[in-house]
């Protein structure tokens, strides 16, 4: 038989009770008597069948079930004041901080966001950029990263569909253009040994990956450039440094404006991706909803469209 939820007020007592390990000082807090947070512990633990503090000359202590109780309590009361302010305080207004890849902001989400900020002109946005995948920020409502979508603790939803493919400048091929029709170009197993291939680490389906799969007869043997960004690999390229390994999601508007070229007909689906990702156990705030839904609507566009 499940047990009866006991009333919040109690829950607020022992819960600052636990963190003062006093009840005078939660008394303080809650606006309470120190009589009254006393006896609505002690009902708490009436109804419970335990003991949550152990009475000490000077103060409380925790037991183990209320140790054990605790985390659960705190975690409720702090939810519970989150979406009181977000729906009806002064934090319904809150900026909302979005940490996303650069180059997916850069190539994917700039050129969108006049049509978002058209749609809701109240919410408030702040966009931070990273490196490094793993670094965690607690301050972050949502986030937008690249991989396969398996992340410990956060629910992550798929944002694109690619195709990977090698991507260059115009001018890398111009010596091949004036010595045969652009119909003719040479194989990839001939172009790329004359050329550099442009890596960046952290992509688990790069260079290495994609020659296997696409059972292309070359190997860099370490004498290409690494990057730690995308965006870095094709500033590169568009320079006529290399080859960077392009993802349909990201240079498709770089093709579409010629400033770089995917001259060969190889191409390969990918697992990964970038998705939009957030806390499984925490409450979204409403300007993080909006964006949520509406970042999602827009994937869907971009999907739609490639299929037709």
């Amino acid at each position: 038989m499940k047990k009866r939820l006991p009333p919040l007020n109690w829950l607020r007592s022992f819960e600052a009770s636990a963190r003062h390990l006093n009840f005078t000082q939660a008394a303080n807090e809650l606006n309470l008597t120190q009589a009254a947070i006393s006896q609505q512990v002690k009902s708490l633990e009436s109804q419970l069948g335990t003991t949550l503090f152990k009475r000490l000359p000077r103060g409380l202590a925790l037991t183990d079930a209320g140790m054990a109780y605790m985390p659960a309590i705190h975690d409720s009361v702090e939810r519970l004041t989150a979406v009181t302010d977000e729906l009806f305080g002064q934090g319904q207004s809150r900026q909302v901080t979005i940490r996303v890849s650069l180059v997916f902001f850069t190539t994917w989400l700039a050129p969108k966001l006049p049509l978002f900020y058209e749609q809701h002109p109240d919410v408030k946005i702040r966009f931070t950029s990273n490196i490094w995948q793993e670094e965690k920020q607690k301050d972050t409502d949502l986030g937008i990263r690249y991989g396969q979508g398996v992340w410990p603790d956060v629910k992550a939803e798929r944002l694109t569909w690619d195709e990977l493919f090698p991507v260059c400048s115009p001018d890398l091929l111009r010596e091949y253009v004036q010595t045969t029709s652009e119909q003719m170009l040479p194989s990839l197993e001939e172009v790329l040994p004359n050329h550099t291939l442009l890596h960046v680490l952290g992509y688990k389906e790069g260079w290495g990956y994609w020659l296997n799969q696409t059972s292309t007869d070359y190997t860099d043997n370490g004498k290409g450039i690494q990057f730690d960004t995308l965006i870095s690999a094709l500033e590169m390229a568009k320079l006529g440094q290399g080859f960077a390994l392009g993802r349909t999601s990201v240079v498709k508007d770089m093709i579409e404006n010629g400033t770089l070229i995917a001259p060969f007909e190889k191409t390969l689906e990918t697992s990964e991706a970038f998705f939009l990702t957030y806390p499984t156990h925490q409450y979204l705030s409403p300007g993080a909803e909006v964006f949520k839904q509406w970042i999602l609507d827009e994937s869907q566009k971009q999907k739609a469209q490639k299929l037709i």
